[in-house]
C-alpha cells in the first residue's frame, strides 16, 4: 500500500473503529435486535451508486489463516512483527488489541472510492497588493468503509474498555434520524454511523457518511448501479481474501484524472481505448499452492480489436528445465498490425513509427515484412542462466523462439542481419550443434554474441550467448514443461491460455538478479525467499470478456 493512502486508512480505520465503535457499541447494543453481519451485497447497498470502485475484505479467520501453511520461519517471523507492529501503530496511545478487542465483533470491511471533492484551493497569506500568483491546489482522499457489525455483545464489552481512554472528542450531531458521530484524535476527525444495528459506516469527510445514510434511506447504491450488480457476485477464488469491483473502468479513470490537479486532461483517443473495458472483478484468495488472483474485464466487442488465440502451449518444451523466467503468447504479427492501425489516432506514436521503419530502410531491412510479418505462430522469450563466456558478467542469457509458417520471408531477414553484422567487423561463422546447423556472430577471445539457426521446419530460434545456443539446440536436455517448478507455478492456470509469463524464484541466481537491478534490503530477500515462483496467464472465451489469473507460489512451511 502506498504511504500516502497507509497514513489516511491507519487513523481513519484507527480512530473510528477503535473509539467511534466503542462510543456507540452499548447504544447499538441495547437499541434493538441486530442484522446480520454485512457480506459484499450487503455493504454494497449502504455504498451510494456514485462509487466510482469497491473492494471488500474478508475477516474469516479460517481463510487468513490458511496464509500461516506457507513461508520459511524467517518469513513467517517477519510477517509476525509486521502485524504487530501495525497493531501498535493504529492503537498507539490506547491499551487496545485488534486480535482480542476487535477481531470478535468485526464482520466483513468494504471499502468504496468516490468521487473526488471539488478541488479547493489551498489558503495562502499573501502580502497585500501583491500580483496575482497561481495557487497550490489540493484534494482530499473520498472513502467511505462499511464495517460488518457481527456480535453486538463483543461491541458492548469494547465499548466498556474504551470508557478510560482519552485524548479523543465525540461531537454528535442527527442526519435523517441517524446520529452522527464526529471522532476528534490527534486533530484528524472522522465521521461515522451504525445502520440497522449491524453496519459501522465511516469516512473522513462528514458529506460521505451523509450520502451513506441517504441510500440507506432508498437513494440508488452501488448495487443497483449499472454494472455493478453483475459483478458483486465476485470471481471464484479459494478462501477469499478480498474482491475488487470496478463498474464503469473508463469512467473511474476519467473521473479520477479529473479530480488530480496533477494529472493532464485524457485526449479523446485515450478515452476511446479505455472504453473497450467496461467493468472489471477481481478476487484474491489461498488455495495450496499458495496466493491466487483471478480478475474478469467484461469488453466492448465493437471497441475491441484485437481478435484472441489461444496458445498451443508447444513451444515452452523448445526450452531447457533451468530456464528461470519466461514469456511466452501467440501471433506477434496481429498485434503488431492493431498497434499501427490504432497508432493513427496517436501522432506520436504514429511519429515514433514512422521513424523507426525510416531508418532500418536504411540498412534494406521492412519493419512490417522483415520483422514482424512472419512471425504469427507462438513465441516465447525465456532467461537461461550461464556463466561463460560472454555471459560470464551477468550470469545468464536469453533465447527467443518463434513458429511461423513464412520460413522463406524468416530467413531472408536474417540473411539481411547476418550481412550487416559483417558489415560491423563481426565474424559470423557456421556450427553444427546438436545435429542443427547454427549461425554464430562472434566476437574474439569472448565467443558468440547471438546465434540463431531453426529446431524444427517451422521453429526459429535466435540467442544471446553461445551457452544458451547450445542449451537450446541441444535436444538431449530436459526442457521446461517437464520440470517440477514448471508445474508447481503453472499447472493449476487455467488452459487454454494465450501464454504464460513464468519466474522461477527458487533458482539460486533468480533473487541475486532481482536485487542487482532493484534495491532490496534483508527483510526484501527474506520475503522473496519464501516464493517458489510467479505464474500468469490470460484468455478470453469470447470477444467480450477477458480473464486473468496469477498464482504467488508460496514455499510450503518448514518446522
Amino acid at each position: 500500500m502506498p504511504e500516502s493512502k497507509s497514513k489516511f486508512l491507519i487513523p481513519a480505520v484507527g480512530a473510528a473503529v477503535v473509539v467511534v465503535v466503542g462510543s456507540i457499541a452499548a447504544y447499538t447494543y441495547f437499541k434493538g435486535p441486530s442484522g446480520g453481519s454485512s457480506d459484499a451485497l450487503g455493504s454494497a447497498k449502504v455504498v451510494p451508486s456514485t462509487a466510482l470502485m469497491a473492494t471488500y475484505i474478508t475477516t474469516d479467520s479460517e481463510a487468513w489463516a490458511k496464509l500461516q501453511q506457507f513461508g520459511t520461519p524467517e518469513a513467517q517471523k517477519l510477517v509476525a512483527k509486521g502485524l504487530e507492529d501495525f497493531n501498535k501503530q493504529m492503537f498507539s496511545d490506547s491499551n487496545v488489541s485488534y486480535e482480542k478487542d476487535i477481531k470478535p465483533w468485526a464482520g466483513g470491511v468494504m471499502i468504496a472510492v468516490l468521487p473526488p471533492n471539488p478541488v479547493k484551493q489551498a489558503q495562502l497569506n499573501v502580502p497585500s497588493g501583491a500580483p496575482n500568483i497561481p495557487t497550490n491546489l489540493q484534494q482530499k482522499p473520498n472513502i467511505l468503509i462499511v464495517v460488518g457489525i457481527k456480535d453486538k455483545l463483543s461491541a458492548l464489552n469494547f465499548a466498556n474498555k474504551l470508557k478510560s481512554q482519552k485524548g479523543v472528542k465525540l461531537q454528535e450531531s442527527d442526519y435523517q434520524g441517524q446520529k452522527i458521530i464526529e471522532t476528534t484524535q490527534n486533530g484528524k476527525p472522522t465521521y461515522s454511523v451504525v445502520l440497522n444495528n449491524s453496519q459501522l459506516v465511516l469516512a473522513p469527510e462528514k458529506q460521505a457518511v451523509e450520502k451513506a445514510i441517504d441510500t440507506f434511506k432508498g437513494q440508488s447504491s452501488f448495487a443497483s448501479k449499472e454494472g455493478a450488480s453483475s459483478i458483486l457476485k465476485g470471481v471464484d477464488v479459494k478462501n477469499s481474501l478480498a474482491q475488487i469491483y470496478v463498474p464503469d473502468y473508463a469512467g473511474m479513470v476519467q473521473q479520477l484524472t479529473a479530480g488530480s490537479p496533477q494529472a493532464k486532461q485524457l485526449p479523446p483517443q485515450t478515452l476511446t481505448q479505455l472504453k473497450q473495458i467496461k467493468s472489471v472483478v477481481a478476487g484474491v484468495g489461498v488455495d495450496d499452492a499458495g496466493v491466487r488472483v483471478k480478475a474478469i474485464a467484461n469488453l466492448d466487442p465493437q471497441l475491441n480489436k484485437f481478435q484472441y488465440q489461444s496458445s498451443p502451449g508447444n513451444i515452452v518444451g523448445q526450452f531447457p528445465a533451468d530456464t528461470f523466467a519466461l514469456i511466452s503468447g501467440n501471433g506477434i504479427s496481429r498485434g503488431w498490425e492493431v498497434l499501427v492501425e490504432q497508432s493513427k489516432d496517436y501522432p506520436e506514436m504514429k511519429q515514433a513509427l514512422e521513424q523507426a521503419r525510416g531508418q532500418l530502410k536504411f540498412v534494406n531491412i521492412d519493419l512490417d515484412k522483415d520483422i514482424f510479418g512472419w512471425m504469427n505462430g507462438e513465441f516465447a522469450f525465456g532467461a537461461i542462466p550461464s556463466n561463460q563466456g560472454i555471459l560470464a558478467s551477468v550470469g545468464f542469457g536469453g533465447a527467443l523462439v518463434f513458429d511461423t509458417s513464412d520460413r522463406k520471408t524468416a530467413e531472408a531477414t536474417l540473411t539481411k542481419l547476418d550481412t550487416l553484422a559483417k558489415t560491423q567487423h563481426i565474424n559470423v561463422a557456421n556450427r553444427n550443434i546438436g545435429g542443427k546447423d547454427v549461425t554464430e556472430w562472434q566476437i574474439p577471445r569472448q565467443g558468440a554474441l547471438l546465434a540463431h539457426g531453426w529446431l524444427d521446419q517451422d521453429t526459429l530460434f535466435v540467442a544471446v550467448g553461445g551457452p544458451v545456443a547450445e542449451a537450446i539446440s541441444n535436444g538431449k536436455n530436459p526442457s521446461l514443461d517437464t520440470s517440477d517448478a514448471f508445474k508447481a507455478v503453472t499447472g493449476s492456470l487455467q488452459k487454454p491460455n494465450g501464454g504464460y509469463l513464468y519466474l522461477d524464484m527458487d533458482k539460486t541466481k533468480t533473487v541475486p538478479l532481482i536485487n542487482s537491478f532493484v534495491s532490496s534490503n534483508a527483510d526484501t530477500i527474506t520475503i522473496l525467499n519464501s516464493i517458489r515462483g510467479i505464474g500468469f496467464t490470460a484468455t478470453s472465451p469470447n470477444k467480450s470478456t477477458s480473464e486473468l489469473e496469477m498464482l504467488l507460489a508460496l514455499k510450503p512451511t518448514t518446522k
